[in-house]
């Protein structure tokens, strides 16, 4: 089949509007997740907080699939559809629950060891690792422009928080650093798995078993740390319900069901966003100031995500018809 290089201008501007909102909705989501996260940690550990983030979200989720999945089945069977789980889909379903699960312990561990402008460059640097993923694993090719707005817009974040990083001690931040990198990696594994299981099962199909895999998986972690598993404070409690809800059910959940239409790639490129909205959040809530070079930096990843969405890698050829 040939393709052009590029995506024309009306198929640019034919991306699938429900799965673009969700994708920017997902990326405000979870650019609140730092800030739940460091709340709870003043409470509880880095692995409970990962701990109750999973199994509050694993309940929603599996209240939510209850609720949507009775017009469903009754479709199916009228249609005479069966769905049918494979050892394979088991196991991809279990290897995303312990991505996630490694991703955010490795993260919230991270930000109790350096700090936050250290740990959000390194995290950020997922697009690399979906790239290089797709690449070794599946045999994805990429074009030359979507690669080169991937690394300008992730050279955007960096002039982000390049102040901040110049101002650090690397050594006393060593191993928080190394964790942040872990997290890229997992993270930027997770939405090829998705991506994969996003052809056959719902987003919240997916979420469900995903977040109880992964809760599982953090339990023995936070008990064998001797932390705290539960918040003792109405402060803590809102807090780790915040970050199961608006982080993990919302924000997980809707960059999940983006990927029925976009690329595992551009939707990894699109969490770039995810420090602009923190920067305007913090400026929304806290009043922070926001600099030239914040804006500069704003322009840049702005940039770089034109080119990408841009090439043809944006967008699927083929959609399934896989519901939600």
């Amino acid at each position: 089949m040939d393709a052009p290089n590029k995506v024309s201008r009306p198929q640019l501007l034919s991306l699938p509007i429900d799965s673009v909102a969700a994708l920017i909705a997902s990326i405000i989501c979870l650019s609140f997740s730092p800030i739940f996260i460091r709340l709870s940690e003043l409470e509880i550990g880095p692995n409970a907080t990962a701990f109750n983030r999973f199994w509050i979200a694993a309940i929603g989720f599996w209240l939510l699939n209850s609720f949507l999945n009775v017009p469903h089945q009754k479709q199916n069977t009228e249609l005479g559809i069966q769905k049918i789980i494979s050892s394979s889909d088991i196991g991809l379903l279990i290897a995303d629950g312990m991505l996630l699960s490694m991703g955010t312990i490795c993260w919230t561990w991270s930000l109790t060891k350096t700090s936050v402008a250290n740990s959000s460059v390194i995290h950020n640097l997922i697009p690399i690792f979906t790239i290089l993923g797709g690449w070794l694993v599946f045999g994805k090719l990429f074009e030359n422009r979507f690669i080169l707005g991937t690394f300008i817009a992730i050279a955007g974040v960096m002039l982000l928080e390049v102040k901040d990083l110049f101002s650090l001690n690397i050594g006393q931040q060593l191993t928080g650093d190394f964790a942040a990198l872990l997290s890229a990696v997992f993270f930027g594994v997770h939405p090829l798995i998705a991506e994969q299981l996003r052809t056959k099962f719902n987003a919240v199909t997916i979420m469900k078993w995903s977040s109880t895999a992964s809760f599982l998986l953090v339990l023995p972690v936070a008990i064998f740390a001797q932390e705290q598993l539960f918040p003792s404070s109405v402060t803590g409690w809102f807090s780790v319900i915040s970050l199961a809800f608006v982080g993990q059910m919302l924000g997980i959940g809707l960059w999940t069901y983006c990927l029925k239409n976009l690329s595992s790639g551009f939707a990894s490129l699109f969490g770039l966003l995810a420090p602009i909205f923190s920067s305007l959040e913090g400026w929304a809530i806290f009043s922070e100031n926001i600099e030239t070079w914040t804006w500069v930096s704003f322009m840049v990843i702005l940039f770089g995500m034109y080119l990408a969405i841009s090439s043809k890698f944006a967008i699927k050829s083929q959609v399934n018809n896989v519901p939600l």
